[in-house]
């Protein structure tokens, strides 16, 4: 079949229903055996359709659908329009037989960008954000959802290079590949970044955008960069090279996992579907471990010292229940976090208080029932700021309160959870910033974890 450049129609209800359809879209819902009127049958479509509603920009991406023994090429336009999500779909040709040959250079590159990148990001041609990786959460401070369609330059500011070049607009420019593009990214914490990216190309050869990586300048950063910027005081050779070890396969491991899962290329066996899912989860619990044992070194040296500066304890609160918002209702969990115009002055480290937070936030929503709460709380204690996470799961009794701050403890170590080393790394940063972490639970009663920084006296 040649490839068609007329747009086929067809419109998606806020349940999932192919409520309208061209003929063309129609015989393929069927063929994947959909039924009229039901829930669309193509995965791919309806997951770019799902993607549209949920950020609430328009979605363009090419995908392949099976139709019958063949696979199509398609290039999905999925806009949200109310609560329903229209279609316009292009390309319609057939997909080449696939070569066992190794992948072609772009994705070659993608792939050694994945590996490489501290997290990733995708762009639309007209360089507005469409995906942010996990990994950027921790690096922005902020929920990435926040970013979704607006500019790349909202989130950096370019750099130019010794002779006056800005790789990304000349990659922009002749729709190729760039490297090396020296970066700050906007009011974040540590904030140099070597970008590269590599153009993405739809189903009738047209550019698209780019997919990227942004990585640390500092490790690993090319010469022409300037400067390094200093690694943190509470790094080591061990925790690097532990860090750099491990990150980037475990990374690899899990992007594909996913993209197993999400069946992007095509339907899978239920049950390899199911594989994919449990290998994503066995490679984030241990994507998990390595940031827990790079920080337990960390916190353990005789010289840590974390950066101590003026905060507000209730934004960064807010800031952390925003990144585990989508994690919550996940498990139909809902979490009440300090109104917008609270302020809770204190002196600490920023980074820091945002992970020791999300610590006790995760635990919080791991812990409560589903169509539960976990509640955040602000408070002043003599000369102390103090923010409690409560939550309404089964409580801990007293003989295991103090147990759980210990290495490698959990509440009960048969439930599916942490590493046992979250509430030992988040106590000791507590304390190393002049706070404490305290925990006061009954069984049946829930638990309500109180964390502390010293109040900064305001002017």
């Amino acid at each position: 079949m040649s490839a068609q450049a007329q747009a086929v129609a067809g419109r998606i209800d806020a349940e999932g229903r192919l409520v309208a359809a061209d003929p063309q879209l129609a015989a393929l819902h069927e063929q994947a055996g959909g039924r009229e009127g039901g829930m669309l049958a193509v995965p791919q479509i309806a997951a770019l359709a799902r993607l549209a509603r949920r950020l609430g920009i328009t979605i363009s991406r090419a995908a392949v659908a099976a139709d019958g023994e063949r696979d199509l090429d398609l290039w999905v336009r999925a806009a949200p329009d109310g609560e329903d999500v229209t279609l316009a779909i292009t390309g319609w040709a057939d997909r080449p037989a696939r070569d066992p040959a190794p992948s072609p250079p772009a994705e070659r590159a993608a792939d050694f960008l994945r590996a490489a990148a501290d997290w990733m990001w995708e762009t639309d041609d007209t360089l507005r954000l469409t995906f942010l990786s996990p990994g950027a959460a921790a690096a922005i401070g902020r929920a990435p959802a926040e970013y979704i369609g607006k500019q790349l330059t909202r989130l950096f500011r370019f750099r130019e290079s010794d002779d006056g070049a800005l790789p990304i607009l000349t990659a922009l420019a002749e729709h190729k590949s760039f490297e090396a593009q020296a970066a700050e990214l906007r009011g974040g914490r540590r904030g140099g970044y070597a970008l590269s990216g590599v153009p993405l190309i739809d189903g009738a050869g047209r550019f698209a955008g780019f997919r990227g990586a942004a990585a640390a300048i500092g490790r690993e950063g090319p010469a022409d960069l300037g400067p390094p910027l200093a690694p943190p005081r509470d790094g080591s050779a061990f925790g690097e090279r532990l860090d750099s070890a491990l990150r980037g396969p475990l990374a690899h491991i899990i992007d594909y996992a996913e993209r197993l899962r999400a069946q992007g290329d095509g339907p899978l066996r239920r049950d390899y579907a199911g594989y994919a899912d449990d290998i994503a989860s066995a490679g984030r619990y241990l994507l998990a471990l390595v940031d827990d044992l790079v920080d337990l070194q960390a916190v353990e040296r005789p010289d840590f010292r974390p950066d101590l500066e003026p905060i507000d304890l209730a934004d960064v609160a807010r800031r952390a229940a925003g990144l585990l918002g989508v994690r919550a209702a996940a498990r139909h969990v809902s979490i009440d976090g300090p109104g917008a115009d609270e302020a809770l002055p204190a002196t600490g480290d920023f980074t820091r208080t945002l992970q020791i937070l999300m610590n006790l936030i995760v635990n919080a929503v791991r812990y409560t029932p589903e169509g539960g709460q976990v509640w955040l709380r602000t408070e002043r204690e003599g000369d102390l700021a103090a923010i409690i996470v409560a939550d309404q799961g089964k409580g801990i009794a007293p003989d295991d309160q103090d147990r759980i701050f210990d290495k490698f403890e959990r509440v009960d170590p048969t439930e599916p959870g942490g590493t046992g080393l979250g509430l030992y790394i988040a106590r000791r940063l507590a304390r190393a910033m002049g706070g404490d972490i305290s925990v006061d639970s009954a069984p049946g009663q829930g638990a309500r974890f109180t964390f502390t920084l010293p109040l900064r006296k305001e002017a």
